[in-house]
């Protein structure tokens, strides 16, 4: 195996000096980039072509040949995935099962995703999927919560009601997490560009903020959960999540017997290239960091916006990678 390669997949052999290939089961569309958004055309023609090139981006020497021909699910992360629409009833007629993490925050006013639609337009396609998909597989992601001298809890809370009223029946899970900025110094100069004076939440607001979701959700009874956050709020009803969930995999489809085969094994159940809080299993990312032309202010992902542009003017949808 080559040094330093992904080990957190059931079938791995090596190609050559500076390749590997990987035959997973489980697909991740993606921690990394918005693919259903910008690039779901990309992922169908690889899909269909059986392969995915993936480098990583801290060795790029290291290019990662990602065979798709044992997939069993794919988990799609995104803001608006309305490029993905089209491509549903292939999927299924290919028997992949697959759910979306759909992230839907109102900071409109703020000015924090300057470059995502409306989020009237944002509520009606998480509408339109969740009648086509059902309420399980559209789990709505409020992350990352921002604290800026705009926003206090009191006001993330108030922003977060409307959108449990109006998504209650649409999904049964809202997921959130809290801005990590001290660690990301592209983070810092995102936030500092939009003019947004912002900083971590202590520890005293992270269980305010908790404290009053769980006392909204009294009206709504959504399964409350946080992303990767060490912070124990289980006080509140609420656990740590596992964004690829293979509770959820296995109780949406129990008659797939080679994912359920998957999900037994020991190496499938913790994604070991995650944070400790994190109660993922292990699945493959395909994405690629510096793509995703949202340019959010709080966006870990992208470290200029002038990479961002000339990547995106450079993809190729018939291209091996993003």
């Amino acid at each position: 195996m080559v040094a330093g390669a992904a080990t957190d997949h059931d079938s791995l052999a090596v190609m050559s000096p500076g390749a590997t290939v990987l035959e997973p089961v489980i697909l991740s569309a993606s921690r990394a980039t918005d693919i259903p958004s910008f690039y779901a055309d990309w992922f169908m023609n690889r899909l269909r072509a059986g392969s995915f090139t993936w480098v990583n981006p801290f060795r790029p020497s290291q290019v990662v040949q990602v065979l798709s021909r044992r997939v069993r699910a794919i988990v799609f992360w995104s803001k608006h995935p309305e490029r993905l629409l089209p491509h549903l009833d292939e999927l299924d007629e290919r028997g992949l099962h697959f759910y979306i993490h759909y992230t839907l925050n109102d900071y409109e006013s703020e000015g924090l995703e300057p470059h995502l639609p409306p989020l009237a337009e944002r509520k009606e396609l998480f509408f339109r999927l969740a009648d086509r998909l059902g309420p399980d597989r559209v789990i709505w992601r409020m992350d990352p919560l921002v604290r800026t001298d705009r926003l206090d809890v009191s006001r993330l809370l108030d922003k977060a009601e409307p959108l449990m009223a109006q998504l209650v029946g649409h999904t049964r899970k809202l997921v959130f997490s809290f801005v990590d900025i001290d660690g990301y110094s592209a983070v810092q100069r995102h936030l500092a560009r939009s003019g947004q004076h912002a900083r971590e939440f202590t520890r005293a607001e992270m269980l305010e903020f908790a404290r009053g979701l769980a006392d909204l959700n009294r009206r709504y009874g959504m399964e409350l959960a946080t992303c990767a956050e060490p912070v124990d709020l289980s006080t509140f009803g609420m656990d740590h999540n596992r964004c690829v969930d293979g509770e959820l995999l296995a109780r949406l489809w129990p008659q797939d017997e080679d994912l359920m085969a998957y999900l037994a094994h020991p190496r499938a159940q913790k994604d070991r290239g995650q944070r400790p809080a994190c109660g993922c299993v292990a699945s493959k990312d395909i994405g690629r960091y510096q793509t995703c032309p949202h340019l959010c202010a709080y966006c870990y992902a992208n470290h200029s916006p002038g990479a961002v542009q000339r990547h995106a003017a450079a993809h190729r949808p018939d291209g091996e990678r993003i």
